[in-house]
């Protein structure tokens, strides 16, 4: 379960706030798959943060129970100036999980050979989100919380990352940030709608992408609406 209790975070520009969040109280059930939609610069990727822990809200607190992941992008967690394998170490030792087990799980599964034991700095994109999904892969958490995350490489390894995060998903709750109609509707659960620093829940995933819609096109989609019911 992850419940957001009287939440604000607003950052300032010339003295007048942009709100992430605006007195945000929401409680996210326990296993649920909720995809958090909103438009770009609304926030998504911040309040993420905020519950992972990552950034402080102005006000308010966030209570977890069980575990829960960092935001899992293209980037995540990952320091430049390390090697692969010492990013790993690190991620490791701040979970509390088997170093050894994790360094061997993710130097299968990243596929980076000798990159492994070079500077994240050098890495292309590609291999950075290799090396940031086999961390967060191999580590089980109660939670995962997914920022606008996309398998990368080639077929025969993104059909290897969907079959380990379909595993993972079954046995957890997930929290994701996305745009993707398809994913809400093959993934998800429930929606969560970020407008305004406002926070909206929907038990029903088309209501939430309904309601993104209207946000986003305004008047256009009251158009095609109404072209749709004629």
């Amino acid at each position: 379960m992850i419940a957001l209790e009287h939440i604000t975070k607003a950052y300032y520009y010339r003295g007048d706030p942009k709100y992430i969040a605006r007195d945000v109280s929401i409680v996210f059930p326990t296993e649920s798959r909720i995809g958090l939609m909103g438009r770009n610069g609304a926030g998504k990727s911040t309040l993420l943060s905020i519950i992972a822990g990552s950034i402080n809200p102005d006000s308010g607190r966030v209570k977890v129970t069980g575990t829960i992941s960092w935001p899992i992008g293209l980037q995540g967690c990952i320091h430049p100036e390390l090697t692969g394998a010492q990013n790993v170490k690190f991620i490791a030792r701040v979970y509390g999980v088997d170093t050894e087990e994790l360094i061997d799980f993710v130097a299968d599964f990243a596929e980076l050979g000798m990159n492994f034991n070079e500077p994240v700095r050098n890495y292309s994109s590609g291999m950075r989100a290799r090396l940031n999904f086999g961390m967060s892969m191999g580590i089980r958490f109660d939670t995962y919380l997914l920022d606008e995350f996309s398998a990368v490489g080639d077929a025969g390894f993104k059909k290897k990352s969907q079959m380990v995060f379909d595993d993972r998903m079954s046995k957890a709750g997930v929290l994701m940030v996305t745009h993707s109609e398809r994913l809400m509707r093959s993934l998800c659960t429930a929606g969560a709608v970020l407008e305004n620093g406002r926070l909206t829940y929907y038990d029903d995933v088309n209501d939430a992408i309904e309601q993104h819609a209207r946000n986003t096109l305004g008047d256009d989609y009251k158009r095609s609406k109404e072209f749709m019911d004629e």
